[in-house]
Parts: C-alpha cells; structure tokens; sequence
C-alpha cells in the first residue's frame, strides 16, 4: 500500500457494528504487516479511553489502536463529544475539554474550527502509518445535517477514502436500509462505496443468496461479504445502546449476581466487563428499585452527569433501597462519579455538568465532593488493600470532582498510589475514582472468591487473564472477518483510490506550473 493509505467504515444507523468490523480491520492489517492506526473525526460517547500521556478520547479508538497494535493517540480521535444533559454536552478537543455546547450552537459555531482540527490530526496519521481505518458515525443518510457535518462522506472526501457500507440484520431490513441510505447519498458519494458488509448472521446464508444477488444487480454494488454474529468476545462496545441487551432479571443457574445501576447519563460502563466473562457472575443493569432485589454486589459506576443521576437515584427509590441494602451487609462498589454519590453531598458551583448546583448523596461515608473547573484524566497505578492482603493495580481516573473524606478510625484509603491516596474502604463499602478495576486479575479474583465465601461456597481459584481474553478476541474477529470478507477485493479498491488521488495531485501540480 502506498504511505497513509485509507478505507472508511459507514453504517446504515448506529450500532450496526462499525467499530467491530474496524477494530477487526485493524488487527487484520497489521497482521500483513502494515501500520495501522484507527480514525474517526468526531465521536459522541461517554466511554472514554485515556492516552499514555493522560489525554481522553473515544474508547472505541483506544481499543482500536491496542488492536492495531498501536499506541492510541489524539490524532486517532481529535474530538470527542461527552452528552451532559439538557441539550448540552461536553466538546473535548485532543483529550482535553474545551467547552460546554448546545447542539445547535456546536453545528453553527464549532464547524470551521473542526474541520481545521480533523484536516490536521489526519494528516499527522497519514505521514505515520501505512493504513488508516476510518468510521464513520450513526448514518450518511441523515440529511438534516450533511450540510455541516464533520464525521461520514465529508471525511470520505477530505481523505479520500473508499467506503464499505455496514448493515446489520439483525434488526431486521438490512436490504431496506442498505438500498436506502444508497439512494439518499450524493451522486459523488454513492462512487465511493465500493461494496457493503451485512453483519450479524445469524443462519444458513444460501437462503440469503437471493437478496444478496438482487441487491447487486438493483445497485450495481457488490456484497462484500456477510458477517456471522460472533459471539463472547471480550471486546468493549462503546454505545451505551449496547447495555438493552443485557438482562435486568437475575439468573439463578449462576453462584454470584452483580447489579449495576444503569444511569441515565452512565458513562464507562466498560469497567464491568471483566465481570461478564467470569462463569459464575451473572451482571445486569438495573433501572428501578424494584428490579434490584437481593444481589451479592452492587455496583455504581461512572456518571458524566453525576448530580443529574444522583437527582434520579432519590426520585427512583433506588437511593433508599440502596442505603436499606447496605445496612443488611450487601457489598457496595462506587467507581468515579459512583464514589462521588456514595458521599454526604456534591457541589457543582461552576455548573461544570449542569445547571444543578448542590444535591444530597446517599450519605453512607462520611465524605464531601466539589466539582471543578479542571478535568483529572491519567493512568493511575497503586497498591490496593483488601480483605488483609495487597494488590498491584493499574487503572485510569478521569474526573472533575475533588473529594475530602473525613479522618475517622472506620474509614481506609482504598489505594495508596505514589504520591497520594485515593478512595475509601468502610465496612462493606468500597469507592475508588479509579477505573478499570476489575481488569486487575488478582484483585477480581479476590473479590468474586469473597461474595463466595460469604454465600458458603467455595472459591474458584486461578481465574482466566481478562487480557488475555481481550487478544484472544481480537484474533478471533480478525479471523471471521478474514474469512468472510474480501479483503484482497478491498485492499485492491485501496489503491485504486490512491492511484486515483495520485493522478489527480499530478494534475493540479501541471496547472500551477
């Protein structure tokens, strides 16, 4: 391939499966030997992934890179839009927050400023690496705003990238919504897609070779290829649409049962995945206090409107049955704006999440937060304590709230890091800002084997790598994907492109001559 090379990842809607199929492109390209790094211009998302040198991006782009085998960097995701609430979200410009927005004041006001900042973080990429994956976000077709948007067919053009169109059928309608977002495209456009990808089959695909035939000679645009539904990979979704999916019922045939409060602004929710790939835990996601029941944990995780989801945890009920929870001995874990709840109050002065000033939380340690102006993003390591023992862990925190605990003989720091403490362990209590701490193996295994004990059963011992599963999944989409898709068809329409941008950069050189 020539230097900088790029194909683009489209979808009919979201969650159609684009970051999987460009998380499994990346691993697919680097295998051959090529230098691959991930892109996409804009995200909206509130699963974050922070950069060795402490800067946020799209969580998607993080594991994206560790596919590629990369070291994730800003230019991979140069803007980054975290929903706050109210119409409002946060713009976070090379992993640092550059302000609040409303939607309609970013489309009118931001636009030019970024362009200017997606141009130049594509072509530090394009100097650097032999292949760049692209995604796009949520549908082309979404003509409301083609005008000024910043993250589908205008950074096909602007990096002139050939286009696969992803649809899932799943949901059924695939050929509907491929033929039709085909159909709402630009002239220009439609000559990018060089072929479509159906994700998501479930079956025998010779009773989809009919639709598939039709649909070639109804567009003129090859099938490139149908994606069987994989399932149990340890990869992290990143759209919290995902989280639907997931039970709220507990499941008797599993020894442990985790619940997590789902927010209506939950963000990070990737911390529980190492959860997930445990046999004996079943996790589901709770919305209402009479879908919480009995579990053996409950876990509040991350929030990017922390007194928004504080406000609904009281209005819920869910903070009273909580607190009655706690008091009969259930495990509580809060994690970032989960730890910040766990506190007697939180005080948003600046309105750095909302127009929420101050909010009660469910006081079950004795601790006060502020929320300020400047955001904490860093990878983080320490020496944990629990149950008597010491464990090395890794994480990262990304906050902006400050929280001063209370000197009392019932209240422990949860982590000594080098250069201060972080967290709280009080009785059945824990609440930490670090994220990523059940992807600590040791610590997990600690953990589940102490809700076993405490139900009367024996621990497991020597629990799988969750990273080690993470690799594992990479290689196993790669190898679907590998084996489904045409992937020389799809390098060689590559280099088409290129040849083609080639001849034209020629072209425009002879006229200025």
């Amino acid at each position: 391939m020539f230097k900088g090379t790029p194909l683009m990842i489209q979808g009919t809607h979201s969650d159609a499966g684009k970051s999987a199929v460009v998380t499994a492109l990346c691993r697919v390209f680097a295998r051959e030997g090529y230098k691959t790094a991930p892109f996409k211009s804009q995200n909206m998302a509130l699963n974050s992934y922070i950069t060795k040198n402490g800067k946020e991006i799209g969580r998607a782009q993080g594991v994206q890179a560790e596919a590629a085998g990369v070291e994730a960097t800003t230019d991979m995701n140069p803007i980054l839009i975290k929903p706050t609430g109210d119409y409002q979200s946060q713009i976070v410009v090379h992993g640092s927050p550059y302000r609040n927005m409303k939607a309609g004041v970013y489309r009118q006001d931001f636009y030019e400023l970024g362009l200017l900042i997606i141009t130049e973080s594509y072509h530090r990429l394009k100097k650097e690496f032999d292949c760049i994956v692209i995604e796009g976000a949520g549908s082309p077709a979404e003509v409301n705003l083609n005008d000024r948007e910043l993250v589908n067919m205008r950074i096909a053009r602007l990096t002139n990238a050939p286009v696969i169109l992803v649809g899932d059928i799943e949901k059924g309608g695939v050929f509907a919504s491929l033929v039709g977002t085909l159909q709402l495209l630009e002239e220009e456009d439609r000559k990018r897609v060089i072929g479509v990808v159906i994700n998501k089959f479930r079956g025998d695909v010779s009773l989809l070779e009919p639709g598939l035939k039709w649909f070639e000679a109804y567009t003129g645009i090859p099938v490139l290829g149908v994606i069987p539904y994989v399932s149990g990979l340890h990869i992290e979704a990143e759209d919290s649409v995902v989280l639907d999916s997931f039970s709220k019922e507990k499941d008797d045939t599993k020894a442990l049962d985790i619940a997590v409060i789902r927010f209506p602004y939950i963000s990070n929710f990737t911390d529980m995945d190492p959860l997930f790939s445990e046999v004996d835990c079943h996790v589901r996601y709770v919305q209402k206090a009479e879908d919480l029941g009995a579990p053996d944990l409950v876990i509040l995780p991350g929030s990017k409107n922390t007194l928004g989801d504080l406000q609904f945890l009281h209005e819920s009920g869910l903070a009273n049955r909580l607190q009655t929870l706690v008091e009969l001995g259930t495990n509580l874990i809060g994690i970032c704006g989960g730890y910040q709840m766990l506190g007697e109050v939180i005080v948003d002065e600046y309105e750095v999440e909302s127009s929420l000033k101050v909010g009660p939380g469910l006081d079950l340690i004795p601790m006060k937060t502020h929320l300020a102006k400047e955001k904490k993003t860093v990878l983080s390591e320490g020496i944990l304590t629990f149950n008597g023992k010491q464990f090395f862990i890794k994480g990262y925190e990304i906050h902006m709230g400050v929280s001063t605990v209370s000197d009392r003989k019932d209240v422990m720091p949860f982590v000594v890091l080098a250069d201060r403490k972080d967290g709280v362990q009080m009785g059945n209590i824990i609440g930490t800002y670090f994220h990523g701490l059940f992807h600590n193996d040791s610590f997990r295994e600690e953990l589940l084997n102490t809700l076993r004990r405490k139900k009367g059963l024996s621990p497991i011992i020597s629990r799988s790598s969750f990273d080690r599963k993470r690799e594992e999944s990479f290689d196993r989409l790669a190898d679907v994907v590998s084996m489904y898709l045409s992937i020389e068809m799809i390098k060689k329409k590559m280099l088409e492109f290129q040849e083609i941008s080639k001849k034209e950069a020629g072209k425009g050189n002879e006229e200025r001559v």
